[in-house]
């Protein structure tokens, strides 16, 4: 948050044109300096893509030194001559915003609203379709996923490549419903990846359910995506129940549905303007070590901003098919950095915003899925006390907001001349509006995060399993009948822009 400060306004930019696809999207940020930064300086994928930008632009969870800086497009890929490579387009608040056509500060309640009045995606033919004027099938001679793609390593010790921004979609094989879900997917052969499933994503429901019939589950992998697709589909249940297709957000957002056709070589859909498109299966009983390659015991940096251990058997994806656009874009991102809050944040604060409007109307005015919990782990909810009466409704919203959010972490509460994205200022409400052992509720041994390494019970033994946590709610809020005590020194309102004039260049007068 600090450095951040996101204010109401959106960016300046030229007339918009109307995005529907990753190009578009880049079309737009190419229109606003200090949006886009492209390169044709050579660069490895196997550490060093990663290495660049996680000094130019990851920002978030990631070891300083660190930037909150421009999305980065490398089209010198050694060892992929045809190759680019797309990083950080999420990866700050303010570009999420110029792209979803929001202010900041809105995007939650922007989001919210996407998530209430989903458009259902539409299906077309495939004929013509983007993703697939090239078409490469795993049968032929010489395919090779490896060569084909440059799919990052982002550190030494990953396990292998990664693709980090693949978007999974799958069908229910009893019920027919669609899902699409962002997972951990590691380059293990010619023709296979790894997949790794957190606890309760509906995709490995629906891979469970035909491994029980000794099926496989057809799968695409889209990357390369309008960023209203990959944030979308960062809901979680309850917001999003099972049998709710994520990809009505992104056409709420965009007011038109997504279009998908027909994939090439297995019997489910691929987003029709995606950049690139792997298709294949997810194999019933068989299972891989996912550093089986490398042997490091590592997986790769995940959004806690640590290392995960290498999972002992994944299942596999079976690979038919690679489609993609010409001069396909590889999309990847830097796990641990602000991406991954754009991500997984903006959601999590509309899931909470939305469900602390239908028990409390009016009472929460806003929430932030700080950066320091990867968008996850840390919410600030800004509340407005009006009567005294509402004195404790600020607790209960934290109730629902680790009820509407089950891997949220913490909980700090803040009044509303306090602002929730400035991190100084939420911290000074801690020391000043905050005593330990009146305004802190805990909720001991609750289902959290598998990737937080603290949340086992060889650190804190009263968990019962790994992957619980002893969630806090912190309340530094100004108990009501002490408003007038607790007033902040009040200055007078000035424009400094005759003052500074170059720090304050273009501000309305």
């Amino acid at each position: 948050m600090n450095d951040l400060s996101p204010d109401n306004r959106t960016q300046s930019a030229p007339e918009r044109a109307t995005i529907n696809d990753l190009r578009s999207v880049l079309a737009r940020l190419e229109s606003v300096p200090g949006q886009l930064l492209i390169t044709d300086h050579p660069v490895d994928p196997d550490a060093q893509l990663a290495g660049v930008y996680k000094r130019i632009g990851a920002g978030g969870t990631v070891s300083r030194p660190t930037r909150t800086g421009p999305a980065m497009i490398f089209r010198n890929v050694t060892g992929y001559p045809d190759s680019q490579v797309l990083v950080g387009l999420m990866a700050s608040r303010e570009r999420v915003a110029l792209l979803l056509d929001s202010a900041p500060r809105d995007l939650a309640r922007h989001m919210g609203e996407a998530v209430a009045n989903p458009v259902a995606p539409l299906l077309v033919s495939g004929e013509g379709s983007p993703c697939q004027e090239l078409v490469y099938r795993a049968d032929e001679p010489g395919f090779d996923l490896r060569k084909l793609l440059p799919a990052p390593t982002n550190t030494p010790e990953d396990a292998g490549p990664y693709f980090c921004l693949g978007l999974v979609l799958g069908t229910d094989p009893d019920e027919g419903h669609s899902d699409v879900t962002i997972h951990r997917l590691c380059v293990q052969g010619k023709d296979e990846l790894s997949i790794f499933f957190a606890p309760g994503r509906h995709i490995d429901a629906f891979r469970q359910k035909a491994e029980a019939r000794g099926e496989a589950l057809p799968v695409t992998i889209n990357m390369g995506l309008d960023p209203a697709i990959p944030i979308g589909a960062c809901f979680e249940a309850p917001t999003t129940p099972f049998g709710y297709d994520e990809l009505g957000v992104a056409g709420a957002l965009r007011g038109a549905p997504v279009e998908l056709v027909p994939a090439v070589t297995v019997n489910e859909h691929s987003i029709a303007r995606a950049e690139i498109v792997i298709e294949g299966e997810i194999l019933p009983e068989r299972r891989i070590r996912e550093d089986i390659n490398t042997d490091t015991g590592h997986a790769m940096p995940e959004f806690p901003g640590y290392t995960g251990p290498a999972h002992p058997a994944l299942p596999i994806i079976k690979v038919k098919a690679v489609t993609m656009r010409k001069g396909a874009i590889l999309q990847t991102l830097v796990g641990p950095g602000e991406e991954h809050t754009s991500l997984a944040g903006i959601p999590t604060e509309a899931s909470i915003l939305n469900a602390c409007e239908a028990a409390l109307p009016g009472f929460v005015t806003n929430v932030y899925a700080h950066t320091s919990g990867g968008g996850k782990f840390l919410a600030v909810i800004q509340v407005a006390k009006r009567a005294a009466g509402d004195e404790g409704k600020q607790r209960q919203a934290a109730i629902l907001a680790l009820a509407a959010y089950r891997e949220l972490k913490n909980v700090i509460l803040i009044d509303e001349d306090v602002d929730l994205f400035d991190t100084d200022d939420v911290l000074w409400a801690m020391q000043t509006r905050y005593q330990g052992d009146v305004d802190t509720m805990f909720l001991p041994n609750v289902p959290g995060h598998i990737l937080d390494p603290s949340q086992t019970p060889e650190y804190n033994p009263a968990l019962s399993v790994r992957g619980n946590s002893c969630k806090t709610v912190f309340d530094c809020t100004v108990p009501f009948h002490m408003k007038e005590h607790f007033k902040r020194a009040q200055f007078v309102e000035v424009d400094p822009a005759p003052w500074a004039p170059e720090l304050f260049k273009g501000a309305a007068s």
